[in-house]
């Protein structure tokens, strides 16, 4: 039976149903003044965000949380609470979402003595975001089903259109997840424009089975043999394949494709603002960053002093679009919205 594709509408209903489920977890007596303490909203898997999380306060003795939220979530959150801010820390989850949420007034600018290692192109020159880890995007696909409808393994963009793969092809929404909105940006830097951008991804929702509000979903669908094809980030699907998912397979599109930035910065107006620097001066080392493979999370790194792990994909081995984070978190408010109205839902004729 077919799925109903999800509308912006019915997300952000969802989206703002598991908010408030997730700000039950943040202890809101110690945000009123310095708690002495430390949240994370925090947009990598959660077994990462847990390690993450416990070994700083390990290292420091600075008690400290998170609460797992997509970007778009984090953004809408941050946004809400502007002033007043429930978290003292963004870490994990695209740049673009990073720099969205710049634009919006909503990180604190601060340069880490640690931030000089980090190359240009993977932090924000202001401060506001940097670097920890580089995300590939990529197709997860399932051997088995692929065998069972007659199509190869995709190695392009234009493979995932093909009439043997309806329903069988299953993305995020970029409304709430940085992954589907890097495959979105994805378009529109390939492409040229905005429009050629939103006429592809026309074309391609005729197979998509359904809009996961996770960018993590259809890697695990592919891998559960529930559709052929999953766009997602390379390095979670990699961690499937390994936890049993044996059926996955892993490509990227010839033509080149996007790639996050997970980046680390701080929420303005935290009153935690001295710890926050501490958290953000480890986050970027190399000691913090090691501790990705180690969680399962084999992104590369952006510290060139962090350790070189075999699961880890080389960049030098895919072609990478010529990546703006700040021209993509600028065009994100837009892009979602016709995103929206003109393919998951687009209007009566």
């Amino acid at each position: 039976m077919s799925v109903l594709k999800k509308s912006l509408g019915a997300l952000g209903a969802l989206t703002l149903g598991m908010s408030t489920l997730a700000a039950c977890a943040v202890d809101d007596s110690k945000q009123a003044s310095g708690s002495g303490s430390l949240t994370v909203a925090c947009g990598a898997m959660d077994q990462l965000c847990q390690t993450w999380t416990s070994n700083f306060q390990k290292k420091t003795g600075i008690p400290t949380k998170f609460v797992r939220l997509s970007s778009g979530e984090t953004v809408a959150r941050l946004t809400a609470t502007k002033g007043n801010p429930e978290f003292d820390i963004w870490h994990g989850g695209p740049a673009d979402g990073f720099g969205a949420a710049s634009s919006a007034g909503l990180l604190e600018n601060y340069v880490s003595p640690e931030a000089s290692k980090i190359d240009a192109k993977y932090k924000n020159a202001d401060g506001s975001w940097t670097g920890v880890y580089i995300g590939i995007l990529g197709f997860c696909s399932n051997q088995k089903m692929l065998e069972k409808l007659g199509v190869e393994q995709p190695t392009s963009w234009d493979d995932l259109l093909n009439p043997k793969l309806k329903s069988q092809v299953e993305s995020a929404h970029p409304s709430t997840s940085g992954t589907a909105y890097t495959t979105l940006w994805s378009q529109r830097v390939r492409l040229g424009s905005d429009d050629a951008a939103i006429d592809y991804m026309k074309k391609l929702s005729g197979n998509i089975l359904q809009y996961t509000k996770s960018g993590t979903a259809p890697g695990q669908a592919a891998g559960r043999g529930e559709i052929a094809v999953g766009i997602s980030f390379l390095h979670d699907c990699a961690l499937y394949k390994e936890q049993g998912m044996k059926d996955i397979i892993l490509s990227t599109p010839k033509e080149g494709t996007g790639y996050e930035v997970g980046g680390v910065g701080i929420i303005k107006g935290t009153k935690n603002l001295d710890l926050a620097k501490k958290y953000v001066d480890w986050a970027i080392s190399a000691e913090a960053q090691n501790l990705g493979p180690e969680a399962g999370s084999y992104q590369a790194h952006t510290n060139p002093e962090a350790k070189d792990d075999p699961r880890i994909l080389k960049l030098d081995n895919v072609k990478l679009l010529d990546w703006n984070f700040d021209e993509a978190g600028a065009k994100r408010a837009e892009l979602t919205k016709r995103f929206d109205n003109e393919v998951v839902a687009p209007p009566s004729k």
